[in-house]
């Protein structure tokens, strides 16, 4: 897997295989890139930055939830 940022754009790419894609399909700020056979190739973030945010405030929030106390 290799992770690709491009802070002008605000656009991470997320390589999960060498294939080129072939479809894609997007949902939100979310595309998915497809290979012929239906395998995913590529996951692009668009505006990854507050995207990034998102996803760790919700683990802060979920491990306050499950810590000792």
């Amino acid at each position: 897997m290799k992770y690709e940022y491009d802070p002008q754009s605000d656009i991470l790419l997320i390589k999960l295989g060498t294939e080129k894609p072939d479809f894609a399909e997007q949902k939100e700020n979310i595309i998915t890139h497809y290979a012929k056979n239906g395998k995913p190739i590529e996951i692009e973030i668009l505006d990854a930055s507050k995207t990034a945010l998102d996803i760790l405030n919700v683990i802060m929030k979920s491990k306050r939830l499950v810590s000792p106390a």
